[in-house]
């Protein structure tokens, strides 16, 4: 079965454009919190994090680290125990407040001035910010640029019309000698509407090619019981290493 699967990922469907027009909106993502339906959280965090995260951090001390669409990861206080600054944005205020409830750390939260209507939620250590807003209003925040990015569960949550978009504020926010861990998935996309959605390398070549040096670290299989209900028989995870140009 693995020989199957393995051969098919290699094939790998470089045209996406069968869910190009698939929308999720702000209302239904929140939705799913609210109906608790977040299979992508991942209670005992990212095993592939876990394994290269010597190589994303380099041992260094007092990093900037953003998070994009950051639900509630418990890799952020994973950071922030080792000394780093958090920063994440997530429409779902629900989410934002089961992270600092489950951490079993105290926040405060406060408006921001610059996006009327959102608030950001900051633990009372300090190292730990959360904008509960839209990823596409954040940069008006003005929230600074980071030394690592970790993308797990956000490019391929996107709405795949907005992606450049997204690439855009993804790289607007990198300082110099940046580090860029993303995590995308490997399906056919045609048995799938997604989300999560098929993101190849072709199009992470597209998006981040023209300032990224771009390196496939590990490829594991990830299929389980579940993804069955999604009517495929086999799913991948890439994890590449972005690093400046």
């Amino acid at each position: 079965m693995s020989d199957t699967r393995t051969s098919l990922d290699i094939e790998e469907y470089p045209d996406w454009e069968v869910q190009k027009n698939r929308i999720l909106t702000l209302e239904e993502w929140q939705d799913k919190w609210v109906t608790h339906k977040i299979g992508f959280h991942q209670e005992q965090g990212h095993q592939l994090l876990k394994k290269h995260l010597d190589t994303f951090l380099k041992r260094e001390s007092g990093l900037r680290v953003f998070f994009p669409l950051c639900g509630k990861a418990v890799e952020m206080k994973w950071f922030a125990d080792r000394g780093h600054s958090v920063v994440g944005v997530e429409i779902s205020e629900l989410g934002i407040r089961e992270f600092f409830m489950e951490q079993n750390l105290s926040y405060s939260e406060e408006p921001i001035a610059e996006i009327p209507g959102t608030k950001v939620f900051k633990s009372s250590s300090g190292n730990i910010s959360l904008y509960c807003c839209s990823i596409f209003d954040l940069p008006r925040a003005n929230i600074g640029k980071f030394d690592r990015i970790w993308d797990r569960g956000a490019l391929v949550a996107i709405n795949p019309g907005d992606r450049k978009r997204y690439a855009d504020v993804m790289l607007s926010l990198l300082k110099e000698k940046f580090q860029y861990l993303l995590a995308v998935l490997s399906y056919d996309p045609t048995k799938h509407a997604g989300p999560p959605f098929y993101v190849p390398d072709t199009e992470i070549q597209r998006l981040f090619g023209t300032k990224c040096n771009i390196l496939c670290l590990e490829k594991v299989d990830t299929f389980e019981e579940r993804h069955k209900t999604w009517g495929i028989d086999y799913i991948f995870e890439k994890l590449y290493l972005l690093t400046e140009k």
